[in-house]
């Protein structure tokens, strides 16, 4: 059955390419799709995940309300509920991302491709908005992006910055990198400045040890990407911030997305654009 709904839904798409975001979500728990999800749904939001026990929950809200660029929250789930339905139609949050992170005392015990094992009735489900909303924005615009071009994950750093923390969250800004001429950077800073709800516009430019990045050809996530002579690199707040907290706060247990393993929704970026 959930077969056939991904057939009926790919039927104007190109073969094999999931272009809604139920679609993307049926291919993924079916196990039709397990790599990224980058590309996955043109125009859909797609979002990062963070899954926490619900004595930490009010603590985690306030912690994401207190830093809106990294943590943009577009979602919440009601203790032990998996499903999200502001977010999209028969939407299960144990099977519909390709992989995840559990963490214990800070550390990853397992990275599976579904939580059925995992779940329990007091988990709540954060979701966070995340680049590939405002990259899209960009590529229409003509803008090159250099993980794209290079088939390969962005590159992510943690940063010298710090979060503001909330209760017992705290720990460092992580940063997405996007290599830009300068014309490109100034386009792309007025083009992400219309989605602050999926990170906003970049929080630096050029000069990465300014921010603590000691050697921008080894990311702390994701690969690294060639940076032409005549660019300079652009850094926008990045939605692995909370596994950068987790590592800092060393929570007894929770949750996350593996990177670029994203949750894939049924809102579309234009809903989260301020014209």
């Amino acid at each position: 059955m959930a077969t056939a709904a991904i057939r009926r839904e790919q039927s104007t798409a190109q073969p094999g390419a999931p272009r809604t975001g139920r679609a993307a979500r049926l291919s993924i728990r079916c196990g039709e799709h397990a790599g990224p999800t980058s590309g996955l749904a043109p125009g859909f939001v797609q979002a990062n995940l963070a899954i926490l026990p619900h004595r930490l929950a009010e603590d985690f809200l306030r912690f994401c309300q207190l830093n809106p660029k990294p943590c943009p929250l577009i979602g919440v789930s009601a203790p032990g509920d998996w499903r999200l339905p502001a977010l999209g139609e028969d939407l299960d949050i144990r099977t519909d991302l390709p992989r995840y992170r559990v963490w214990r005392d800070g550390a990853i015990v397992e990275e599976p491709t579904d939580l059925m094992r995992w779940w329990r009735d007091d988990l709540v489900v954060f979701a966070i908005g995340c680049s590939f909303s405002f990259e899209q924005a960009l590529i229409d615009d003509g803008i090159e992006l250099r993980h794209f071009t290079c088939d390969c994950t962005v590159p992510m750093y943690r940063t010298s910055i710090e979060t503001v923390p909330a209760g017992p969250f705290h720990g460092p800004l992580v940063v997405s990198m996007r290599p830009m001429t300068p014309a490109n950077a100034i386009r792309a800073v007025q083009i992400t400045t219309r989605f602050p709800s999926v990170h906003g516009a970049p929080v630096h430019l050029a000069k990465p040890e300014a921010i603590g990045i000691a050697d921008i050809a080894k990311p702390d996530w994701g690969d690294a990407v060639p940076i032409g002579h005549d660019e300079i690199p652009v850094f926008w707040a990045c939605g692995v911030t909370p596994q950068s907290v987790i590592m800092a706060v060393r929570p007894d247990f929770c949750i996350t997305h593996y990177p670029g393993a994203m949750l894939v929704t049924d809102r579309r970026n234009s809903e989260f654009a301020i014209m």
